[in-house]
């Protein structure tokens, strides 16, 4: 059995390691992950500090100065599916969020295509409980969260840039994502019900070939078939991002769905999938 030690982070021992997961709250990572890299080891941080690029836009959404704005520019958006020959040369990724795991993977292929034909882009998201984290507080115990369901930083959450960011580098030009995630009374798995309104008619079919072309050779990503769609149960314990679609009798509204496992695909997985590739692993390597 492997022995696992907690203890305080000791700089001198971390550098010893090929790579370091920084599992930190928000702030905290940027302090740390500078000694890290000076030492030659690299990075994959589970947190946002890294995500967004600039750092008035992480000082808006964070509500706090980013103290290593050399390294924010510099590091790799870690969504394989997307990036995989830029995480092969990075020393520093930045774990995607859960939300926008899902959000970025249903939405590629459509924006990619038809980016200047969507008029609305509306994200319904829903949440297990572990997505808000561990903290001890009342409204995320036991007695609050079952049998209930409800919304929460509705248009007004910190995964919206990261949305909109790593969406405009895959098209220009797309309107305003309007995002409402909601809490699920459950242990952990996300699913999202996108809208999308668009001035040009597609179809079901069209939409089924375009997604599985277009993850034709991604290990963990399932495009449904025209009428089926992901659940919960099928990806939660696993690093799989399920998708499915359909589009309405006029042709002008799609809805895309999707489904992970927040913990896993959305956290933990993930950055293993993202150190797999860095280290020219076999990508599936100990999640699959």
């Amino acid at each position: 059995k492997t022995r696992l030690f907690c203890g305080k982070f000791d700089l001198e021992k971390a550098a010893k390691c090929d790579v370091i997961f920084l599992a930190v709250p928000h702030t905290v990572s940027m302090s740390i992950t500078p000694k890290l890299l000076a030492k030659g080891v690299k990075v994959i941080d589970l947190s946002g500090d890294y995500r967004l690029g600039r750092s008035d836009v992480y000082k808006k959404w964070y509500k706090v100065a980013h103290k290593d704005t050399a390294n924010l520019r510099k590091s790799v958006y870690g969504l394989p599916e997307l990036y995989r020959e830029d995480i092969k040369k990075a020393n520093l990724i930045a774990n995607p969020g859960c939300y926008p795991t899902a959000a970025v993977l249903a939405l590629a292929p459509m924006v990619s295509v038809y980016g200047k034909n969507i008029q609305s882009l509306i994200i319904d998201a829903k949440s297990g409980a572990s997505g808000a984290g561990r903290k001890a507080t009342v409204n995320l115990s036991f007695c609050e969260v079952d049998e209930n369901f409800k919304a929460y930083k509705v248009l007004n959450h910190q995964h919206v840039p990261e949305i909109e960011l790593y969406l405009s580098k895959v098209t220009a030009g797309l309107p305003n994502i309007h995002f409402v995630p909601h809490l699920l009374p459950v242990k952990h798995g996300i699913l999202e019900t996108i809208y999308i309104q668009l001035d040009k008619k597609v179809t079901a079919k069209h939409l089924e070939t375009l997604y599985k072309r277009f993850y034709k050779i991604e290990p963990f990503v399932r495009v449904k078939s025209s009428g089926l769609q992901p659940e919960l149960k099928d990806v939660v314990g696993t690093n799989y991002c399920d998708i499915g679609f359909a589009v309405d009798a006029k042709g002008t509204m799609a809805v895309i769905t999707s489904a992970i496992d927040n913990l896993i695909k959305g956290a933990a997985g993930q950055a293993v999938q993202n150190m797999n590739i860095m280290f020219d692993f076999e990508e599936n390597e100990g999640i699959l």
